[in-house]
């Protein structure tokens, strides 16, 4: 075992004498079992084709720790990381453990669970345990391997049927220094169940400090009965030093709509993997991205959209911006199994290059198995277009002003995708700020 694998084991070891005291027997053993099958696979090379254009060295040669504090001990200003907007409740975690004091709870339709993963599997683990185990096809996906194995808290929510949330949900998960300034990690858990016929609007948020150093890793599952409908948003604004990696399963039954927004616009390495499955005849998904990266700052986007049954519609659009010497990888990948017939999906993936030194890796996939299937894909890279930022100068606008205004109209178009008007009002007001930073350095 190389010592970077020594250390996971060390830090297993020191949770099952602590935080992992009291769990069930079978979650235990879903801990151990992750863990070994984790050891077994390592970490993720470029040799493997899934991860051919992104090295995860910063997360493998760095030494992480549990956090030790408790959120009440932990000294965090929430002001700069709290996203405006009306919520019928909001959960927040600290260092990856629940914050009651200082979280809301307002206006829950009766039925309507939300609490911390950790509560849930105390009082009702026969309800929770089942869905976390790895299925079989995360065999290979190390850091959701991980994620188990180290699965302690996070955010639970369980609609019931034919429930109907007017205001969302937000679940803030930050990362704090804590007071030696170890790197810490956190393993966070979102477990999202929806009954039939219900309506949700649900966002997670990640962030922390500017300059700490710390390791997300977080796997979201969404299960959505018959005719369910959400409307997701994943917000990532973390650290520069910061590394993100997130994996969100999507399994959606007869007639279920999920639409999902992934928003990042932090961390110095992310890694963003979106799995949907549409499992039932009629089910619909659409996944909106946008990111953002300057500096040296690596962002990697995966996304599978697997049509398992007929008459299932998917539509994907994904935009990002990457200034300095940024990087990004975008895989898209859309399978249509033997008998989804009558499958129509659409994939849509631009990138716009602010400097010479920008780079990007796209690779659209598509896997058809079946004859009766309408499916497109469409991928364009390229940097402003020197034509449009003359015009605008001619009608009076610096040169910062021009090129403000043109990246701002290449990013519109996913923004104006998101129905609830205070995320898209937030995610704009950082990428505003991102942007005027990246254009005042290159005037």
């Amino acid at each position: 075992m190389t010592d970077n694998l020594a250390r996971y084991v060390t830090e297993h070891e020191r949770a099952r004498r602590g935080r992992f005291q009291g769990a069930s027997p079978r979650l235990a053993s879903l801990r151990e079992d992750a863990l070994h099958r984790f050891l077994d696979l390592g970490f993720p090379t470029t040799r493997d084709e899934e991860w051919r254009y992104t090295t995860v060295a910063p997360i493998v040669e760095q030494v992480f720790t549990l956090p030790e504090a408790s959120p009440a001990s932990t000294r965090v200003d929430l002001a700069p990381f709290v996203l405006a907007g009306d919520f019928a409740a909001q959960l927040v975690f600290v260092n990856g453990q629940y914050a009651p004091a200082l979280s809301e709870m307002r206006d829950l339709p009766a039925g309507v669970v939300v609490e911390s993963l950790a509560s849930a599997l105390a009082s009702r683990p026969d309800d929770v345990e089942p869905y976390l185990a790895p299925a079989a096809t995360v065999e290979r996906q190390a850091f959701t391997l991980l994620n188990a194995a180290f699965l302690s808290d996070g955010a639970c929510i369980r609609i019931p049927a034919h429930a109907t949330l007017e205001k969302p949900i937000h679940a803030l998960f930050v990362s704090a220094p804590e007071s030696d300034r170890r790197a810490t990690m956190t393993h966070l858990r979102v477990l999202m169940v929806m009954g039939a016929d219900s309506r949700a609007t649900f966002v997670e948020s990640y962030a922390g400090p500017e300059t700490a150093n710390y390791f997300t890793n977080a796997v979201t599952q969404i299960v959505l009965a018959e005719n369910a409908l959400l409307d997701h948003y994943k917000i990532q604004r973390e650290s520069v030093p910061a590394s993100h990696v997130s994996t969100t399963f999507i399994r959606a039954a007869r007639s279920a709509t999920c639409t999902s927004h992934s928003v990042s616009l932090g961390g110095g390495l992310v890694r963003n993997d979106v799995m949907a499955v549409l499992d039932g005849e009629g089910a619909e998904c659409t996944l909106n991205g946008l990111y953002f990266a300057d500096q040296r700052r690596f962002v990697d986007n995966h996304t599978t959209i697997d049509h398992a049954q007929p008459h299932c519609d998917s539509r994907e659009m994904y935009k990002g911006i990457l200034a300095d010497a940024a990087r990004g990888v975008f895989n898209g990948k859309i399978i249509v199994r033997p008998d989804a017939q009558k499958t129509d999906a659409k994939q849509t993936n631009r990138a716009l290059l602010l400097s010479e030194d920008a780079q990007i890796n796209t690779k659209p996939q598509l896997e058809i198995f079946a004859n009766d299937v309408k499916c497109t894909h469409g991928a364009a890279i390229g940097q402003l277009d020197e034509e449009a930022v003359f015009y605008l100068r001619s009608r009076g606008l610096s040169e910062p002003e021009a090129r403000h205004m043109l990246i701002h109209a290449f990013a519109s178009d996913v923004l104006q995708r998101m129905p609830l008007a205070s995320i898209r009002a937030s995610v704009e007001a950082v990428l505003q700020r991102q942007l005027e930073r990246v254009l005042a350095v290159a005037a």
